[in-house]
């Protein structure tokens, strides 16, 4: 999957081209959500490649925390939410980000 897929390419008044910014959904709760605690060492995209078998996917473990737009290194000792359903999460991205 690739997320950019989605996500407008704008043109500046110069002619040159980019992509608007991604909105990261807000990843509901379930009760089949993984929990576990940060070690020094784990990284984002090495839970999502352990949980998801996808590093690419390390934006849903930061957007179900709240941490996106910090470091892809949680802090050793705090709790992570990890969803359980990656295609909701996926589904919920492209929705956000469909034609802004």
């Amino acid at each position: 999957m690739n997320r950019y897929k989605t996500i407008d390419i704008l043109e500046s008044e110069t002619g040159k081209r980019f992509r608007s910014n991604p909105v990261y959904p807000k990843i509901p709760e379930s009760a089949e959500d993984y929990y576990v605690i940060a070690s020094v060492g784990d990284r984002y995209d090495m839970l999502a490649a352990q949980f998801y078998g996808d590093s690419r996917f390390w934006w849903v473990i930061a957007s179900a925390n709240n941490s996106q737009k910090a470091s892809l290194i949680p802090t050793p000792g705090t709790q992570i939410r990890i969803p359980s359903d990656l295609n909701q999460a996926i589904t919920l991205f492209q929705n956000e980000n469909k034609n802004r």
